[in-house]
C-alpha cells in the first residue's frame, strides 16, 4: 500500500489533525485456478513499512487525487458500481471510477501486471506515464467488488479499503511476470487458497479470504448476497451488507 502521509483533516470538535486520518484505498485479489485449486496473488510488505510490516497481503493502496481523472476503457456491471457508491463517508467526494483506477494503478506499481485494453491516452499524472507508455488504457470490466473495511482507530495508518476480485485472465501478458514491479512488495507469488493461512496474514485479510472462498470454489461465478462493510467504529465494530 502507498506510504504517503494522509492529507490534513480537522478532528472532532476542532481538535488538531489526526495523523491517522482515514484515506480511501483499493485492494485487488487477483485469482486463478492452479494445480491445487484456486490461488491468489500475494506479496510481503517490508519490515520498515509503517502499515502492516512483514505481513503477506494483496496488492493495493491509497487513492491518489489524479486517479479521479483517469479515463477507464471499461467498467464493472451496474450492481458493482452501485455498491461502490453506497455508504459514502461524510464530507468525502469519491467516485467508483477513482477507486477502480487506483486499484489498477496499485496492481501495476506493486506487481508490474497490466490490467488494460489497447488504446492511447493522455495520463493526468506522472504516476500513470509508464502505464500509458505500454499502449493500454486502464480496464476494469472484470472487477468485482467483494469487501470493504475501515482500519480500526489507533493504527499508524487508517484506510477505508475496497477489495476487488479480478481473474488472472484479465491481465495483459503473462500473469507470472513480475519484472516490472516496484519494491513495495517482495516475494510476489501465487498462493493456493488451501495453504494461504500458513502465511503471516493481517486479520482482515483472513476475514476477506473467508468471504471469497465460496466464490472461488464456484469458479468465481457465484453471486454474493451483498458486500460486507466492516466499519470498525469506535467504541464497537459493526458489519453491514451493501446490497
Amino acid at each position: 500500500m502507498a506510504e504517503a502521509a494522509p492529507p490534513p483533516e480537522v478532528g472532532r470538535a476542532g481538535a488538531p489533525p489526526d495523523k491517522a486520518a482515514i484515506r480511501d484505498a483499493a485492494t485487488v485479489i487477483l485469482w486463478r485456478t492452479g494445480a491445487e485449486g484456486p490461488e491468489v496473488l500475494m506479496g510481503t510488505r517490508g519490515a520498515g513499512a509503517a502499515f502492516m510490516p512483514n505481513k503477506v497481503v494483496f496488492p493495493g493502496g491509497a487513492v491518489d487525487p489524479a486517479d479521479a481523472h483517469v479515463p477507464l476503457a471499461g467498467l464493472p456491471g451496474a450492481t458493482c458500481l452501485r455498491r461502490l457508491a453506497d455508504a459514502p463517508r461524510a464530507g468525502v467526494a469519491l467516485t467508483p471510477e477513482a477507486l477502480l483506477a487506483a486499484a489498477i494503478r496499485e496492481v501495476w506499481e506493486e506487481t508490474g501486471l497490466l490490467l488494460g485494453s489497447p488504446g492511447a491516452w493522455e495520463p493526468p499524472h506522472p504516476d500513470w506515464h509508464a502505464f500509458a507508455a505500454t499502449g493500454h488504457r486502464p480496464q476494469a470490466s472484470a472487477f468485482r467488488f467483494v469487501f470493504r473495511a475501515v482500519t480500526p482507530p489507533g493504527r499508524p495508518r487508517r484506510f477505508d479499503a475496497r477489495f476487488f476480485l479480478v481473474p488472472a485472465a484479465a491481465v495483459v501478458g503473462c500473469a507470472d511476470d513480475f519484472s516490472r514491479a516496484a519494491e513495495e512488495l517482495s516475494h510476489l507469488h501465487w498462493v493456493p487458497l488451501a495453504r494461504v493461512r500458513a502465511h503471516d496474514l493481517p486479520f482482515i485479510t483472513e476475514v476477506v479470504l473467508g468471504e471469497i472462498a465460496p466464490l472461488l470454489a464456484a469458479g468465481g461465478a457465484a453471486q454474493a448476497d451483498g458486500v460486507p462493510l466492516v466499519t470498525n467504529d469506535d467504541p464497537v465494530s459493526s458489519v453491514v451488507r451493501l446490497r
